[in-house]
């Protein structure tokens, strides 16, 4: 309870007294304008305006992805070019044997996550599907580095694209639920994704300028670990930073958390891959 009303009394603190780094900013990368604000979806009801995680950042930070030669998430993205031509498993392919072409990723980074066949999935379930069922090929781990650097190159193929989620028929109930994992407090500090990106965005917690939270430049590049980190990766590093046992990454409260989170930020831009401290 003392820490509780400690992480309270700090982040009140600071409302208000701090300026919002970037918030006058434009973000182009390579001549494509990407879209960092945008009239709040119908859906979030407690918010005018959505805001890019890339509005908080400092200027340096900002800067290190408006050039893709200075953004460090690249060297993992021609990573996943190697991966997407390699080939692995017991049918001998790769997945430049089916996917001749990356454009024809276009718009999916946009759409994620989805429902298909009955069931709610991640880019990383389209990865490690084809990986199993048509590779013959071990999955890839969650978080794990292939992973990560093969749903960043997916993604750059939306970059610039209106994040579009679909949260009606059979996404219905399950965006209900990501909805409620969203506002439950949990873990000793009693504290909900809402308390940090909701109430306090803009204000400081300790060294970090806390954002609304959007996911649309993930998988993004963290300074903090120098490498490229996967949405449930955070929702993981969120949960024990509230001294809260993290559900599971590929779970299916993780899932559902994604397609609220995403659906949040409909009208941002596509920012894969993204840099963040």
């Amino acid at each position: 309870m003392i820490i509780k009303i400690l992480m309270t009394l700090y982040i009140t603190a600071l409302a208000g007294t701090l300026a919002w780094a970037g918030e006058d900013s434009s973000l182009t990368v390579e001549g494509q304008e990407i879209k960092i604000s945008a009239q709040a979806p119908a859906h979030a009801e407690n918010l005018d305006m959505v805001y890019s995680g890339w509005v908080f950042r400092t200027d340096e930070t900002q800067s290190l992805q408006m050039d893709d030669f200075d953004n460090p998430a690249f060297v993992f993205v021609d990573e996943g070019i190697d991966l997407f031509s390699k080939v692995d498993g017991s049918e001998v392919k790769s997945c430049a044997g089916c996917h001749t072409n990356l454009a024809d990723f276009s718009g999916l980074r946009a759409s994620m996550p989805k429902v298909v066949d009955g069931k709610l999935l991640s880019m990383e379930d389209l990865v490690n599907g084809c990986r199993v069922k048509r590779m013959g090929a071990d999955p890839w781990k969650w978080s794990g580095t292939e992973m990560t650097a093969m749903t960043a190159l997916i993604g750059l193929q939306s970059r610039g694209m209106e994040i579009q989620v679909k949260i009606d028929g059979e996404a219905a109930e399950l965006w209900k639920t990501g909805k409620e994992l969203y506002y439950a407090r949990v873990g000793q500090l009693d504290m909900s994704c809402a308390n940090c990106h909701e109430d306090n965005y803009g204000n400081m917690i300790r060294a970090d300028h806390l954002s609304q939270g959007q996911i649309n430049g993930f998988p993004t590049y963290r300074l903090k670990n120098a490498k490229l980190n996967s949405v449930h990766g955070r929702f993981k590093g969120c949960m024990k930073n509230i001294r809260a046992t993290p559900y599971k990454e590929g779970g299916d409260e993780f899932r559902a958390l994604e397609l609220y989170l995403a659906s949040r930020g409909n009208g941002l831009s596509v920012e894969t891959p993204s840099v963040r401290n």
